[in-house]
């Protein structure tokens, strides 16, 4: 992994890692857009059961809410899709659907955020729901140049199916 990655802040280290990926997916994100994927990935690293929900319940969930709460959702939705798309297409693989599935969700749930928001954040999400595509190559090819995988520890923590993390049972007493 290469030296700048290792020191500094998280936001430092995640926003010196998208520009790598940016850099090895020959992407050229605007600075909106780069933000918002360190924020995401900020945000998410704190957060290591988000996979357990299946996002297009969520998604449907989003579409029954209105206001800030719906725009709220609908973000998330984006959000966890972006992640899976770039960071871990072995998750979609599991759950049985394509990356492409979690790329076409998470556009849609941007657009949303687009058509319901405020003008700035209208503007913003429909910027991203543009450049989903190049968000999800820009992660994957993050994900490789963290070659050791150390920044991705903390996502990937919660990642185990939640029957793996249940603690065995401890083994029955036996009356002799």
């Amino acid at each position: 992994m290469h030296e700048r990655f290792r020191q500094g802040a998280p936001a430092a280290l995640w926003q010196a890692l998208v520009k790598e990926g940016e850099a090895r997916a020959g992407c050229a994100l605007d600075e909106d857009c780069e933000s918002h994927l360190v924020f995401v990935l900020l945000r998410h690293q704190r957060e290591p059961r988000f996979f357990e929900e299946a996002q297009a319940l969520a998604w449907l969930r989003a579409q029954g809410c209105t206001g800030r709460t719906r725009e709220e959702a609908l973000r998330d939705v984006g959000d966890r899709c972006l992640l899976v798309a770039g960071l871990y297409p072995g998750l979609a693989e599991r759950r049985r659907v394509s990356v492409e599935y979690f790329a076409d969700l998470g556009r849609s749930a941007y657009r949303d955020v687009a058509d319901a928001g405020r003008s700035a954040t209208a503007a913003l999400y429909a910027r991203l729901a543009e450049a989903y595509r190049d968000l999800v190559r820009t992660l994957a090819a993050a994900c490789g140049a963290a070659e050791d995988a150390a920044l991705l520890t903390p996502l990937r923590a919660g990642l185990a199916p939640a029957h793996a993390r249940i603690p065995p049972l401890p083994a029955p007493h036996r009356r002799h």
